[in-house]
């Protein structure tokens, strides 16, 4: 399983980073791999929320759908999505008081490729170290909107 963890504090209430990250309608504002929102359940954020999304790594799109696991108001948030292949990805947003003022954002995502070791291998040659990269282009751009 690959794993990416990359932190960044941003200068704004953890309220309104949690709001902000977990917008289906505001993904295109900071995710870099981010396409489209496909489907997303009516309503408000919840342990059960389904989403689909379309993504594209080094130009390839494809499409998970997102079920919401865990669900902590103004600090933690988990989704679990199913890929192409039966391929397996976990994303958690983890929010706490950042030392200096603000909000400590720590993003962890995990992804299971499909087909085993071989699967796994021609992952880590596909995709390589862009997983990380993407994942902190992102935070960047999600702490230049809320900070702007």
């Amino acid at each position: 399983m690959s794993r990416v963890t990359v932190e960044i504090d941003i200068d704004a209430p953890r309220e309104t980073v949690f709001e902000a990250m977990l917008d289906p309608e505001r993904l295109q504002d900071w995710v870099t791999i981010h396409r489209t929102v496909n489907h997303a359940d009516g309503g408000d954020l919840r342990e059960g929320y389904e989403m689909h999304q379309t993504l594209a790594l080094r130009g390839a799109p494809f499409k998970v759908k997102w079920t919401l696991t865990r669900y902590e108001p103004s600090t933690h948030a988990t989704w679990e999505g199913r890929g192409p292949g039966g391929s397996y990805a976990r994303t958690a947003y983890r929010l706490s008081d950042a030392a200096g003022g603000g909000t400590r954002f720590e993003y962890l995502n995990e992804y299971k490729a499909p087909g085993g070791f071989l699967g796994a291998a021609a992952s880590r040659a596909l995709v390589g170290g862009t997983s990380e990269s993407e994942a902190r282009k992102s935070l960047l751009r999600l702490k230049a909107l809320l900070e702007g």
